[in-house]
């Protein structure tokens, strides 16, 4: 199984696809889509929605796990990164594309083991899961967490460890 990952924001959306042995999966590509703040929002949105199109179109993906909704202090960030969220399965959708969702301490859980993890444990220990050459963009990294984890949740053996939801 093929998998984009994808951790939604309005200024820096992480994406990774992953194949394979959800033990050892390979990686496939990795990144940041950076948005400058004096791009429009709507701009932004496009621009997320434009850039994952094309990552859907040569990667092929069969399936695309997103980050679930989180609880955030500012409303006006929260319905940035709702958007930001909206563009990536809007993305998915104009492909066919079944989309599962992954709350973040489910995503902690499955990659560090501890649900209350920090960014840069995550990151070190995608890091050391991948075995990746260096530490990747805390965006990116969480985005490899994500799709480690779904590949987790296909697997039948590790699959009641996770609740993976369908969007």
């Amino acid at each position: 199984m093929r998998v984009l990952a994808i951790d939604p924001a309005i200024r820096n959306t992480g994406y990774a696809v992953l194949e394979g042995d959800p033990r050892k999966p390979t990686v496939l590509a990795f990144d940041v889509i950076s948005i400058p703040p004096k791009v429009s929002q709507s701009a932004a949105l496009s621009a997320i929605r434009t850039h994952l199109v094309n990552v859907i179109q040569k990667f092929q993906p069969d399936e695309v796990a997103v980050e679930g909704i989180i609880y955030v202090q500012s409303h006006q960030t929260a319905i940035s990164m709702g958007a930001a969220r909206a563009a990536s399965l809007i993305a998915a959708a104009d492909h066919g594309l079944r989309v599962y969702e992954y709350s973040p301490k489910k995503v902690k859980m499955a990659v560090v083991g501890k649900g209350t993890a920090d960014k840069a444990q995550v990151a070190f220990m995608v890091r050391a899961l991948l075995g990746l050459a260096e530490t990747p963009p805390s965006d990116a990294a969480d985005a490899l967490a994500i799709g480690m984890a779904h590949l987790q949740a296909s697997d039948p053996l590790k699959a009641k460890l996770l609740d993976r939801r369908l969007v």
